[in-house]
């Protein structure tokens, strides 16, 4: 069986989209990444952010490929991850320890993810803010683009209601986002 290469987290900071930056959640990958023996490999949260120095998420996560806690490919290589072929689905985004996250149909429904990124895993331009100020807000006020880890739409799917907790889980979310080992 293939290493983990690829999760969703399973809880988020708890403190809404305030992820502490893209530092903070590379750092809540790598710490849920080693709670399962898997922190000697590079973990990134696969996020995007925006303006001066803004980040793509698809340039954040290496070359892959991806494989989840329990050996299924996500996808071959960046290429694939942002097309039709991968294998994002209910059934093979789980978390660090191989457990389902429940999505759509289920309570509570936890299938907003958070990315801040287009559907090619490129960044938003212009002044419209779709990372919660570069995941540095929990206020009611703001919005991120999420995907949703059990539809095709897994990075890009809709904005959030807010960037705090409650804001978040009323629109079906958690602050949950998906972390890639970077092997480049």
């Amino acid at each position: 069986m293939e290493p983990m290469t690829f999760f969703l987290t399973s809880e988020g900071s708890g403190n809404g989209a305030d992820l502490g930056g893209l530092e903070g959640a590379d750092a809540i990958c790598q710490n849920l990444a080693e709670s399962t023996d898997q922190g000697d490999l590079t973990w990134r949260a696969y996020l995007s952010t925006q303006g001066k120095g803004a980040v793509d998420a698809r340039d954040r996560i290496g070359s892959g490929p991806w494989f989840n806690a329990n050996g299924n490919r996500i996808a071959a290589d960046v290429d694939e991850l942002h097309t039709v072929m991968n294998r994002i689905s209910a059934f093979t985004v789980v978390d660090q320890r191989g457990r389902s996250i429940p999505g759509s149909g289920n309570a509570p429904n936890r299938h907003d993810i958070l990315t801040g990124t287009q559907a090619d895993g490129t960044t938003y331009s212009g002044n419209d803010d779709m990372t919660c100020s570069n995941w540095t807000s929990s206020s009611d006020d703001g919005k991120a683009r999420v995907g949703h880890h059990d539809y095709a739409a897994w990075n890009s799917a809709h904005d959030s209601r807010g960037c705090s907790q409650a804001a978040l889980i009323s629109s079906g979310g958690d602050g949950l986002f998906y972390c890639f080992a970077n092997s480049d």
